[in-house]
Protein backbone atom coordinates (compact mmCIF):
# COMPACT_ATOMS: atom_id res chain seq x y z
CA UNK A 1 0.00 0.00 0.00
CA UNK A 2 0.57 3.79 -0.71
CA UNK A 3 -0.73 7.41 -1.56
CA UNK A 4 -1.50 5.60 -5.20
CA UNK A 5 -4.11 4.06 -3.39
CA UNK A 6 -6.02 6.56 -1.99
CA UNK A 7 -8.15 8.65 -4.61
CA UNK A 8 -9.67 12.24 -3.61
CA UNK A 9 -11.84 15.24 -5.05
CA UNK A 10 -11.33 18.30 -4.13
CA UNK A 11 -12.31 21.43 -5.56
CA UNK A 12 -10.00 23.80 -4.43
CA UNK A 13 -6.31 23.42 -6.70
CA UNK A 14 -4.39 24.63 -3.97
CA UNK A 15 -6.27 22.27 -1.54
CA UNK A 16 -5.93 19.28 -4.14
CA UNK A 17 -1.86 19.69 -4.07
CA UNK A 18 -2.03 20.07 -0.14
CA UNK A 19 -4.11 17.20 -0.14
CA UNK A 20 -2.00 14.86 -1.85
CA UNK A 21 0.87 16.17 -0.23
CA UNK A 22 -0.31 15.59 3.70
CA UNK A 23 -1.02 11.45 1.91
CA UNK A 24 2.38 10.83 1.89
CA UNK A 25 3.78 13.10 4.69
CA UNK A 26 1.27 10.49 6.93
CA UNK A 27 2.80 7.13 4.80
CA UNK A 28 5.87 8.54 5.59
CA UNK A 29 5.14 8.78 9.37
CA UNK A 30 3.61 4.99 9.10
CA UNK A 31 6.96 3.86 7.06
CA UNK A 32 9.35 4.83 10.11
CA UNK A 33 6.88 3.60 12.97
CA UNK A 34 6.43 0.40 11.09
CA UNK A 35 10.37 0.12 9.83
CA UNK A 36 12.23 1.83 11.83
CA UNK A 37 15.47 3.75 10.83
CA UNK A 38 14.88 2.08 7.39
CA UNK A 39 15.18 4.06 4.74
CA UNK A 40 12.07 4.77 2.29
CA UNK A 41 12.33 3.82 -1.37
CA UNK A 42 13.27 6.75 -3.46
CA UNK A 43 11.99 9.07 -4.88
CA UNK A 44 10.71 10.08 -1.15
CA UNK A 45 7.85 11.54 -2.99
CA UNK A 46 6.27 10.65 -6.09
CA UNK A 47 3.46 12.26 -8.32
CA UNK A 48 0.66 10.66 -8.55
CA UNK A 49 -1.66 13.24 -9.91
CA UNK A 50 -4.75 11.11 -7.60
CA UNK A 51 -6.08 14.34 -5.83
CA UNK A 52 -8.19 15.45 -9.09
CA UNK A 53 -8.83 19.25 -9.09
CA UNK A 54 -12.79 18.88 -9.72
CA UNK A 55 -16.78 19.66 -8.48
CA UNK A 56 -17.22 16.58 -6.79
CA UNK A 57 -20.98 16.28 -7.84
CA UNK A 58 -21.22 18.57 -10.89
CA UNK A 59 -19.72 18.22 -14.46
CA UNK A 60 -20.69 20.51 -17.58
CA UNK A 61 -19.62 21.01 -21.31
CA UNK A 62 -19.42 24.73 -20.65
CA UNK A 63 -19.64 27.75 -18.28
CA UNK A 64 -21.00 30.49 -20.26
CA UNK A 65 -22.23 34.16 -18.97
CA UNK A 66 -26.30 34.35 -18.36
CA UNK A 67 -28.09 37.53 -20.61
CA UNK A 68 -30.88 38.83 -20.75
CA UNK A 69 -32.99 39.40 -24.14
CA UNK A 70 -31.13 42.71 -24.33
CA UNK A 71 -27.54 40.60 -24.45
CA UNK A 72 -26.57 42.68 -20.96
CA UNK A 73 -25.27 40.38 -18.41
CA UNK A 74 -27.87 39.23 -15.78
CA UNK A 75 -26.32 39.73 -12.13
CA UNK A 76 -27.80 39.05 -8.58
CA UNK A 77 -27.59 40.38 -4.97
CA UNK A 78 -24.56 38.64 -3.18
CA UNK A 79 -26.31 37.87 -0.48
CA UNK A 80 -23.75 40.52 1.70
CA UNK A 81 -23.90 44.01 0.73
CA UNK A 82 -26.41 46.08 2.84
CA UNK A 83 -26.90 49.72 2.58
CA UNK A 84 -29.08 51.52 5.17
CA UNK A 85 -32.57 52.34 3.79
CA UNK A 86 -32.87 56.10 4.26
CA UNK A 87 -36.86 56.08 6.03
CA UNK A 88 -36.52 53.35 8.31
CA UNK A 89 -32.54 53.13 9.22
CA UNK A 90 -32.82 49.55 8.90
CA UNK A 91 -30.15 47.60 7.12
CA UNK A 92 -31.67 46.25 3.69
CA UNK A 93 -29.98 44.86 0.56
CA UNK A 94 -27.78 47.04 -1.69
CA UNK A 95 -28.60 47.32 -5.15
CA UNK A 96 -25.12 47.33 -6.27
CA UNK A 97 -24.00 44.47 -4.65
CA UNK A 98 -24.20 41.95 -7.58
CA UNK A 99 -22.55 38.74 -8.41
CA UNK A 100 -22.27 37.18 -12.10
CA UNK A 101 -25.06 34.29 -12.82
CA UNK A 102 -23.44 31.56 -15.12
CA UNK A 103 -25.39 29.51 -17.61
CA UNK A 104 -24.34 25.89 -17.02
CA UNK A 105 -24.85 24.11 -20.38
CA UNK A 106 -25.41 20.32 -20.39
CA UNK A 107 -25.06 19.81 -16.58
CA UNK A 108 -24.37 16.16 -15.71
CA UNK A 109 -23.30 14.09 -12.74
CA UNK A 110 -20.00 14.37 -11.79
CA UNK A 111 -17.66 10.99 -12.73
CA UNK A 112 -16.42 9.49 -9.64
CA UNK A 113 -12.99 7.45 -10.00
CA UNK A 114 -13.95 3.81 -9.09
CA UNK A 115 -12.79 3.14 -5.23
CA UNK A 116 -13.30 0.06 -3.03
CA UNK A 117 -14.21 2.18 0.23
CA UNK A 118 -15.69 5.52 -0.20
CA UNK A 119 -15.36 8.21 2.82
CA UNK A 120 -16.03 12.00 3.24
CA UNK A 121 -17.19 15.09 4.79
CA UNK A 122 -19.20 16.29 2.22
CA UNK A 123 -20.09 20.79 2.93
CA UNK A 124 -23.02 21.37 4.90
CA UNK A 125 -25.31 23.56 2.94
CA UNK A 126 -28.94 23.20 3.76
CA UNK A 127 -31.62 22.83 0.77
CA UNK A 128 -33.04 26.82 1.60
CA UNK A 129 -29.83 27.96 1.57
CA UNK A 130 -28.29 26.13 -1.77
CA UNK A 131 -29.72 28.86 -4.31
CA UNK A 132 -27.59 31.93 -1.81
CA UNK A 133 -24.93 29.80 -1.10
CA UNK A 134 -24.12 28.39 -4.76
CA UNK A 135 -25.93 30.41 -7.27
CA UNK A 136 -29.62 30.15 -8.96
CA UNK A 137 -28.20 28.63 -11.58
CA UNK A 138 -25.85 26.34 -10.69
CA UNK A 139 -28.60 24.73 -8.14
CA UNK A 140 -30.83 24.06 -10.51
CA UNK A 141 -28.00 23.03 -13.31
CA UNK A 142 -27.92 20.46 -10.09
CA UNK A 143 -31.20 19.08 -10.20
CA UNK A 144 -31.02 18.75 -13.23
CA UNK A 145 -28.32 16.55 -13.65
CA UNK A 146 -30.15 14.66 -10.59
CA UNK A 147 -33.47 14.30 -11.52
CA UNK A 148 -34.55 11.97 -9.00
CA UNK A 149 -32.99 13.38 -6.09
CA UNK A 150 -36.25 15.99 -3.94
CA UNK A 151 -35.31 19.82 -4.52
CA UNK A 152 -35.79 19.65 -0.39
CA UNK A 153 -32.58 17.65 0.04
CA UNK A 154 -29.50 19.04 1.39
CA UNK A 155 -26.24 19.20 -0.65
CA UNK A 156 -24.55 16.83 1.18
CA UNK A 157 -27.41 14.46 -0.12
CA UNK A 158 -26.08 14.06 -3.62
CA UNK A 159 -22.75 12.31 -2.35
CA UNK A 160 -24.66 10.26 -0.26
CA UNK A 161 -27.17 9.26 -3.83
CA UNK A 162 -23.63 8.70 -5.65
CA UNK A 163 -22.15 6.64 -3.34
CA UNK A 164 -25.59 4.64 -2.42
CA UNK A 165 -25.31 4.13 -6.26
CA UNK A 166 -21.66 2.99 -6.08
CA UNK A 167 -21.82 0.62 -3.24
CA UNK A 168 -24.92 -1.14 -4.85
CA UNK A 169 -23.08 -1.88 -7.93
CA UNK A 170 -21.03 -3.75 -6.06
CA UNK A 171 -20.34 -7.43 -7.47
CA UNK A 172 -18.35 -9.47 -4.90
CA UNK A 173 -15.82 -11.86 -6.40
CA UNK A 174 -15.70 -9.55 -9.41
CA UNK A 175 -13.63 -6.56 -7.99
CA UNK A 176 -16.25 -3.99 -9.34
CA UNK A 177 -17.84 -1.65 -7.65
CA UNK A 178 -17.76 0.07 -4.24
CA UNK A 179 -17.66 -2.53 -1.07
CA UNK A 180 -18.35 0.11 1.53
CA UNK A 181 -19.16 3.98 2.11
CA UNK A 182 -19.23 6.16 5.35
CA UNK A 183 -19.65 9.54 5.20
CA UNK A 184 -20.52 12.53 7.63
CA UNK A 185 -23.44 14.39 7.27
CA UNK A 186 -25.44 17.17 9.30
CA UNK A 187 -28.09 15.00 12.09
CA UNK A 188 -30.90 16.47 9.48
CA UNK A 189 -30.03 13.29 7.99
CA UNK A 190 -33.09 11.70 9.10
CA UNK A 191 -35.51 14.53 8.56
CA UNK A 192 -38.33 13.63 5.79
CA UNK A 193 -36.80 16.27 3.53
CA UNK A 194 -33.22 14.04 3.55
CA UNK A 195 -34.74 10.63 4.24
CA UNK A 196 -36.55 10.30 1.11
CA UNK A 197 -32.81 9.90 -0.69
CA UNK A 198 -32.49 7.03 2.13
CA UNK A 199 -35.48 5.38 1.30
CA UNK A 200 -35.47 4.20 -1.55
CA UNK A 201 -31.99 2.53 -1.79
CA UNK A 202 -32.72 1.02 2.06
CA UNK A 203 -36.00 -0.25 0.65
CA UNK A 204 -35.01 -1.80 -3.07
CA UNK A 205 -35.87 -5.30 -3.83
CA UNK A 206 -33.16 -6.75 -6.32
CA UNK A 207 -30.25 -4.48 -5.07
CA UNK A 208 -31.36 -3.63 -0.79
CA UNK A 209 -28.73 -1.15 0.60
CA UNK A 210 -28.13 -1.51 4.40
CA UNK A 211 -26.61 0.52 6.86
CA UNK A 212 -24.51 -1.06 9.10
CA UNK A 213 -23.39 1.70 11.01
CA UNK A 214 -25.09 4.97 12.31
CA UNK A 215 -24.57 7.15 14.70
CA UNK A 216 -27.66 10.01 14.28
CA UNK A 217 -26.95 12.83 17.01
CA UNK A 218 -22.48 12.87 17.54
CA UNK A 219 -21.61 15.57 18.87
CA UNK A 220 -19.33 18.23 17.32
CA UNK A 221 -17.41 21.20 16.93
CA UNK A 222 -17.14 23.29 13.61
CA UNK A 223 -13.72 24.13 12.87
CA UNK A 224 -14.48 27.32 11.30
CA UNK A 225 -16.80 29.21 13.64
CA UNK A 226 -16.52 26.97 17.05
CA UNK A 227 -20.29 26.59 16.87
CA UNK A 228 -21.23 23.65 18.97
CA UNK A 229 -23.12 20.79 16.68
CA UNK A 230 -24.78 17.96 16.33
CA UNK A 231 -23.78 15.54 13.17
CA UNK A 232 -24.29 12.25 11.73
CA UNK A 233 -22.43 9.73 10.46
CA UNK A 234 -23.27 6.65 8.48
CA UNK A 235 -21.90 3.73 6.59
CA UNK A 236 -23.61 1.47 4.27
CA UNK A 237 -22.90 -1.50 2.01
CA UNK A 238 -25.23 -3.62 -0.47
CA UNK A 239 -27.49 -6.64 0.56
CA UNK A 240 -30.02 -6.50 3.85
CA UNK A 241 -28.01 -6.89 6.85
CA UNK A 242 -28.47 -5.34 10.48
CA UNK A 243 -26.19 -2.89 11.67
CA UNK A 244 -25.11 -0.89 14.70
CA UNK A 245 -26.90 1.85 15.82
CA UNK A 246 -25.02 4.35 18.18
CA UNK A 247 -26.86 6.94 20.56
CA UNK A 248 -25.13 9.11 22.70
CA UNK A 249 -25.52 8.66 26.52
CA UNK A 250 -23.94 11.03 27.99
CA UNK A 251 -20.80 13.58 27.32
CA UNK A 252 -17.75 14.86 29.35
CA UNK A 253 -17.99 19.02 29.71
CA UNK A 254 -14.98 20.36 29.21
CA UNK A 255 -13.36 23.67 28.64
CA UNK A 256 -12.70 25.59 25.11
CA UNK A 257 -9.07 24.97 25.36
CA UNK A 258 -9.59 21.36 25.29
CA UNK A 259 -9.26 19.10 21.97
CA UNK A 260 -11.78 16.49 22.71
CA UNK A 261 -14.55 15.27 25.07
CA UNK A 262 -15.10 11.82 25.67
CA UNK A 263 -18.26 10.34 24.89
CA UNK A 264 -20.23 7.39 26.18
CA UNK A 265 -22.54 5.40 23.97
CA UNK A 266 -25.69 3.12 23.36
CA UNK A 267 -25.41 0.62 21.46
CA UNK A 268 -28.53 -1.10 19.86
CA UNK A 269 -28.33 -4.08 16.91
CA UNK A 270 -30.81 -4.71 14.57
CA UNK A 271 -32.31 -3.03 11.05
CA UNK A 272 -31.36 0.30 10.86
CA UNK A 273 -34.08 2.17 9.10
CA UNK A 274 -34.01 5.95 6.85
CA UNK A 275 -34.84 7.23 10.44
CA UNK A 276 -31.08 6.15 12.03
CA UNK A 277 -33.31 3.56 14.53
CA UNK A 278 -34.14 0.41 14.87
CA UNK A 279 -37.06 -1.31 16.02
CA UNK A 280 -40.31 -0.59 13.99
CA UNK A 281 -39.95 0.80 10.61
CA UNK A 282 -41.48 4.29 11.21
CA UNK A 283 -40.36 5.55 7.79
CA UNK A 284 -42.87 2.73 6.28
CA UNK A 285 -45.45 4.63 7.75
CA UNK A 286 -47.87 6.25 5.70
CA UNK A 287 -50.28 9.04 5.60
CA UNK A 288 -53.85 8.25 6.15
CA UNK A 289 -56.94 9.93 4.29
CA UNK A 290 -58.57 10.54 7.67
CA UNK A 291 -56.55 12.91 8.84
CA UNK A 292 -55.62 14.39 5.40
CA UNK A 293 -56.16 18.78 5.72
CA UNK A 294 -56.40 18.69 8.97
CA UNK A 295 -53.31 19.93 9.75
CA UNK A 296 -50.53 22.44 8.86
CA UNK A 297 -47.71 24.34 9.43
CA UNK A 298 -48.37 28.14 10.09
CA UNK A 299 -47.78 31.12 7.46
CA UNK A 300 -44.43 31.37 6.56
CA UNK A 301 -43.49 35.20 5.99
CA UNK A 302 -40.45 35.15 4.10
CA UNK A 303 -39.62 38.68 5.87
CA UNK A 304 -39.77 40.12 9.22
CA UNK A 305 -41.41 43.21 8.38
CA UNK A 306 -45.05 41.96 8.81
CA UNK A 307 -44.12 41.97 12.60
CA UNK A 308 -45.43 44.57 13.99
CA UNK A 309 -45.79 45.73 17.98
CA UNK A 310 -49.25 46.60 19.56
CA UNK A 311 -48.51 50.46 19.64
CA UNK A 312 -47.01 50.30 15.91
CA UNK A 313 -50.35 48.59 14.81
CA UNK A 314 -52.19 51.55 16.20
CA UNK A 315 -49.99 54.24 14.53
CA UNK A 316 -51.19 52.07 11.19
CA UNK A 317 -55.22 52.89 12.19
CA UNK A 318 -55.72 49.43 14.13
CA UNK A 319 -59.21 50.80 16.47
CA UNK A 320 -60.04 53.46 13.98
CA UNK A 321 -59.48 52.30 10.15
CA UNK A 322 -62.34 50.03 9.59
CA UNK A 323 -61.82 46.74 8.44
CA UNK A 324 -58.37 47.05 9.27
CA UNK A 325 -58.73 44.51 12.82
CA UNK A 326 -59.54 41.74 9.88
CA UNK A 327 -55.96 42.36 8.74
CA UNK A 328 -53.87 43.01 11.32
CA UNK A 329 -53.88 40.55 14.04
CA UNK A 330 -52.65 38.44 16.88
CA UNK A 331 -49.42 36.56 16.19
CA UNK A 332 -48.00 33.36 18.17
CA UNK A 333 -44.59 31.82 17.30
CA UNK A 334 -42.71 29.10 19.53
CA UNK A 335 -41.07 31.20 21.95
CA UNK A 336 -44.98 32.67 22.73
CA UNK A 337 -46.42 29.31 23.55
CA UNK A 338 -43.19 27.79 25.40
CA UNK A 339 -41.53 30.84 26.92
CA UNK A 340 -41.92 34.41 27.29
CA UNK A 341 -44.74 36.15 24.63
CA UNK A 342 -43.40 38.45 22.62
CA UNK A 343 -46.70 40.57 22.30
CA UNK A 344 -46.53 41.19 18.86
CA UNK A 345 -48.98 41.36 15.90
CA UNK A 346 -49.16 40.44 11.85
CA UNK A 347 -49.88 42.45 9.12
CA UNK A 348 -52.31 39.90 7.02
CA UNK A 349 -53.38 41.26 3.61
CA UNK A 350 -54.30 37.55 2.62
CA UNK A 351 -57.19 37.81 -0.05
CA UNK A 352 -56.66 41.61 -0.53
CA UNK A 353 -54.81 42.96 -4.02
CA UNK A 354 -52.43 45.62 -4.09
CA UNK A 355 -54.83 48.06 -5.38
CA UNK A 356 -56.89 47.54 -2.37
CA UNK A 357 -54.26 47.47 0.35
CA UNK A 358 -53.33 51.39 -1.51
CA UNK A 359 -56.56 52.57 -1.19
CA UNK A 360 -58.47 51.36 1.68
CA UNK A 361 -55.00 51.23 3.86
CA UNK A 362 -52.45 53.60 2.60
CA UNK A 363 -50.52 53.74 5.36
CA UNK A 364 -50.28 49.98 5.96
CA UNK A 365 -49.23 50.23 2.34
CA UNK A 366 -46.52 52.32 2.67
CA UNK A 367 -45.39 50.34 6.20
CA UNK A 368 -44.51 47.50 3.72
CA UNK A 369 -43.13 49.49 1.14
CA UNK A 370 -40.49 50.87 3.16
CA UNK A 371 -39.66 47.44 4.81
CA UNK A 372 -40.87 44.55 3.05
CA UNK A 373 -40.50 45.58 -0.86
CA UNK A 374 -36.72 46.54 -1.06
CA UNK A 375 -35.49 42.76 0.49
CA UNK A 376 -38.22 41.21 -1.77
CA UNK A 377 -36.89 43.38 -5.11
CA UNK A 378 -33.64 42.32 -4.57
CA UNK A 379 -34.11 38.58 -4.38
CA UNK A 380 -36.38 38.26 -6.97
CA UNK A 381 -33.51 36.95 -9.92
CA UNK A 382 -32.27 34.52 -7.40
CA UNK A 383 -35.16 31.90 -8.02
CA UNK A 384 -38.88 31.68 -9.58
CA UNK A 385 -40.28 31.61 -5.81
CA UNK A 386 -38.38 34.65 -5.07
CA UNK A 387 -39.57 36.30 -8.03
CA UNK A 388 -43.28 35.21 -6.76
CA UNK A 389 -42.39 36.72 -3.87
CA UNK A 390 -41.52 40.03 -5.07
CA UNK A 391 -44.43 40.10 -7.62
CA UNK A 392 -46.44 39.44 -4.39
CA UNK A 393 -44.66 41.50 -2.17
CA UNK A 394 -47.47 42.72 0.18
CA UNK A 395 -48.40 39.33 1.15
CA UNK A 396 -46.72 37.00 3.01
CA UNK A 397 -44.35 34.38 1.33
CA UNK A 398 -46.30 31.24 2.01
CA UNK A 399 -50.28 32.59 3.45
CA UNK A 400 -51.54 28.66 3.80
CA UNK A 401 -55.20 28.86 2.19
CA UNK A 402 -55.78 25.61 2.96
CA UNK A 403 -54.88 26.31 6.87
CA UNK A 404 -57.17 28.85 6.89
CA UNK A 405 -60.21 27.34 5.09
CA UNK A 406 -59.64 24.51 7.87
CA UNK A 407 -59.83 26.68 10.47
CA UNK A 408 -62.93 28.85 8.77
CA UNK A 409 -65.96 28.98 11.50
CA UNK A 410 -63.84 27.43 14.51
CA UNK A 411 -63.15 29.60 17.65
CA UNK A 412 -60.06 27.58 18.19
CA UNK A 413 -57.70 25.15 17.03
CA UNK A 414 -54.74 22.55 18.49
CA UNK A 415 -51.40 24.35 18.34
CA UNK A 416 -47.90 22.53 18.69
CA UNK A 417 -44.50 24.25 18.46
CA UNK A 418 -42.63 22.23 15.65
CA UNK A 419 -39.24 21.73 16.89
CA UNK A 420 -39.52 21.77 21.13
CA UNK A 421 -37.93 20.48 23.87
CA UNK A 422 -41.54 18.76 25.30
CA UNK A 423 -44.19 18.27 22.67
CA UNK A 424 -47.35 19.39 24.21
CA UNK A 425 -50.55 20.86 22.52
CA UNK A 426 -53.14 23.34 23.36
CA UNK A 427 -55.64 25.27 21.85
CA UNK A 428 -55.08 28.77 20.56
CA UNK A 429 -58.24 31.41 19.52
CA UNK A 430 -58.55 31.33 16.29
CA UNK A 431 -58.06 35.39 16.05
CA UNK A 432 -54.06 34.11 16.68
CA UNK A 433 -52.42 33.90 13.33
CA UNK A 434 -50.04 30.91 14.38
CA UNK A 435 -46.48 31.68 12.39
CA UNK A 436 -44.51 28.62 10.42
CA UNK A 437 -42.69 26.67 13.31
CA UNK A 438 -46.66 26.15 15.12
CA UNK A 439 -48.30 22.89 13.47
CA UNK A 440 -51.81 23.73 13.12
CA UNK A 441 -54.82 21.32 14.26
CA UNK A 442 -58.43 21.30 13.47
CA UNK A 443 -60.88 20.87 14.32
CA UNK A 444 -61.41 22.22 17.93
CA UNK A 445 -62.18 18.87 19.24
CA UNK A 446 -60.36 18.63 23.53
CA UNK A 447 -60.84 14.86 23.19
CA UNK A 448 -58.71 15.19 19.82
CA UNK A 449 -56.45 17.10 22.01
CA UNK A 450 -56.43 14.35 25.12
CA UNK A 451 -54.91 11.90 22.29
CA UNK A 452 -52.34 13.56 21.10
CA UNK A 453 -51.00 14.61 24.59
CA UNK A 454 -51.32 11.07 25.39
CA UNK A 455 -47.73 9.36 26.08
CA UNK A 456 -49.25 7.02 22.89
CA UNK A 457 -49.12 9.62 20.49
CA UNK A 458 -45.76 11.62 22.00
CA UNK A 459 -43.79 8.09 22.24
CA UNK A 460 -45.11 7.58 18.11
CA UNK A 461 -44.23 11.24 17.16
CA UNK A 462 -40.88 10.51 18.86
CA UNK A 463 -39.84 8.06 16.73
CA UNK A 464 -41.45 9.17 13.47
CA UNK A 465 -40.24 12.86 13.72
CA UNK A 466 -36.57 13.76 13.71
CA UNK A 467 -34.66 15.87 15.99
CA UNK A 468 -33.35 19.03 15.28
CA UNK A 469 -29.80 21.53 16.20
CA UNK A 470 -27.22 20.96 18.92
CA UNK A 471 -30.16 20.80 21.63
CA UNK A 472 -31.19 17.45 19.84
CA UNK A 473 -34.35 19.03 20.35
CA UNK A 474 -38.12 16.64 18.41
CA UNK A 475 -39.30 18.10 15.51
CA UNK A 476 -42.75 17.16 14.97
CA UNK A 477 -43.15 17.02 11.14
CA UNK A 478 -46.92 17.12 10.18
CA UNK A 479 -46.15 14.37 7.48
CA UNK A 480 -44.66 12.02 9.43
CA UNK A 481 -46.13 12.71 12.70
CA UNK A 482 -50.18 13.47 12.33
CA UNK A 483 -51.02 12.36 8.93
CA UNK A 484 -50.19 8.50 9.74
CA UNK A 485 -51.14 8.42 13.14
CA UNK A 486 -54.06 6.57 13.95
CA UNK A 487 -56.56 8.20 16.00
CA UNK A 488 -58.83 5.63 17.83
CA UNK A 489 -62.54 5.33 16.54
CA UNK A 490 -63.80 6.09 19.87
CA UNK A 491 -67.59 5.47 21.57
CA UNK A 492 -69.38 8.17 22.62
CA UNK A 493 -68.88 7.84 26.21
CA UNK A 494 -65.04 7.28 26.02
CA UNK A 495 -65.10 10.29 23.42
CA UNK A 496 -66.64 11.94 26.06
CA UNK A 497 -64.50 11.18 29.14
CA UNK A 498 -61.61 12.24 26.55
CA UNK A 499 -63.05 15.86 26.19
CA UNK A 500 -63.50 16.13 29.52
CA UNK A 501 -59.69 15.22 30.24
CA UNK A 502 -58.79 17.34 27.33
CA UNK A 503 -60.48 20.54 28.54
CA UNK A 504 -59.33 20.20 31.89
CA UNK A 505 -55.80 20.09 30.79
CA UNK A 506 -55.38 23.21 28.54
CA UNK A 507 -57.50 25.01 31.19
CA UNK A 508 -55.06 23.81 34.34
CA UNK A 509 -52.10 25.19 32.56
CA UNK A 510 -53.76 28.78 31.56
CA UNK A 511 -55.09 28.65 34.89
CA UNK A 512 -51.44 28.31 36.38
CA UNK A 513 -50.02 31.09 33.82
CA UNK A 514 -52.23 33.54 34.22
CA UNK A 515 -51.90 33.87 37.65
CA UNK A 516 -48.06 33.71 37.68
CA UNK A 517 -47.07 35.58 35.09
CA UNK A 518 -43.30 34.74 34.85
CA UNK A 519 -44.37 30.47 34.75
CA UNK A 520 -43.67 29.39 31.39
CA UNK A 521 -44.92 26.31 29.77
CA UNK A 522 -40.91 24.96 29.34
CA UNK A 523 -40.59 25.47 33.34
CA UNK A 524 -43.76 23.85 33.68
CA UNK A 525 -42.59 20.63 31.74
CA UNK A 526 -39.04 20.51 32.90
CA UNK A 527 -40.25 20.10 36.46
CA UNK A 528 -43.15 17.19 35.46
CA UNK A 529 -40.96 15.41 33.48
CA UNK A 530 -38.46 15.43 36.90
CA UNK A 531 -41.26 14.00 38.89
CA UNK A 532 -42.66 11.34 36.25
CA UNK A 533 -38.72 10.25 36.63
CA UNK A 534 -38.69 9.89 40.39
CA UNK A 535 -36.10 12.93 40.70
CA UNK A 536 -36.24 14.61 44.27
CA UNK A 537 -38.00 17.87 43.05
CA UNK A 538 -35.34 20.42 45.16
CA UNK A 539 -34.20 24.31 44.78
CA UNK A 540 -36.30 26.45 41.80
CA UNK A 541 -38.53 23.56 41.21
CA UNK A 542 -40.16 23.63 44.53
CA UNK A 543 -41.45 26.82 43.15
CA UNK A 544 -42.53 26.24 40.10
CA UNK A 545 -43.91 23.17 41.56
CA UNK A 546 -46.52 25.21 43.53
CA UNK A 547 -47.47 27.50 41.52
CA UNK A 548 -47.97 24.91 38.58
CA UNK A 549 -49.68 22.53 40.66
CA UNK A 550 -47.41 19.63 38.87
CA UNK A 551 -48.91 17.24 40.78
CA UNK A 552 -52.21 17.78 39.25
CA UNK A 553 -50.94 18.39 36.16
CA UNK A 554 -49.12 14.51 36.41
CA UNK A 555 -52.56 13.40 37.48
CA UNK A 556 -54.23 14.60 34.46
CA UNK A 557 -52.18 13.34 32.50
CA UNK A 558 -51.91 9.52 33.84
CA UNK A 559 -56.43 9.77 33.60
CA UNK A 560 -55.34 10.88 29.37
CA UNK A 561 -53.07 8.02 29.27
CA UNK A 562 -54.85 5.84 30.36
CA UNK A 563 -58.28 6.95 28.74
CA UNK A 564 -56.13 6.92 25.15
CA UNK A 565 -54.89 3.10 25.79
CA UNK A 566 -58.35 2.01 26.70
CA UNK A 567 -60.05 3.80 23.44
Amino acid sequence: MDPHQFLGLELNPWAAAVAELVLWIGYRQWHFRTHGKASPAEPVLRDFRNIENHDAVLDWDSRVDCRDATGAPVTRWDGIGTIEHPVTGERVPNPLARTQVWDYLNPKPAKWPEATFIVGNPPFIGASRMRDALGDSYTEALWQAYPKMPHSADLVMFWWEKAALAARAYKPGKGKGTRRFGLITTNSLRQTFNRAVLEPHLADPKTPLSLIFASPDHPWVDAGEGAAVRIAMTVADAGRREGRLLTVASKDKVGEEAEGRRVDFNMDRGMIFATLRTGADMAGATALQANDGISSPGVKLHDAGFIVTPAEARDLGLGTVPGLDRHIRDNRNGRDLTATSRGVMLIDLFGLTEAKVRNRFPAVYQYLFDRVKPERDAKASSSPDSAQYARFWWLHGKPRPQLRATLQGVPRYIATVETTKHRTFQFLGVEALPDNMLIAIGPDDSAQLAILSSRLHVVWALAAGGRLGYGNDPRYNKSRCFDPFPFPETTEAQKAHLRALGEDLDAHRKARQAEHLKLTLTGMYNCFEKLRAGERIEGKDCEVYDQGRIGILKDLYDQINAATAAA
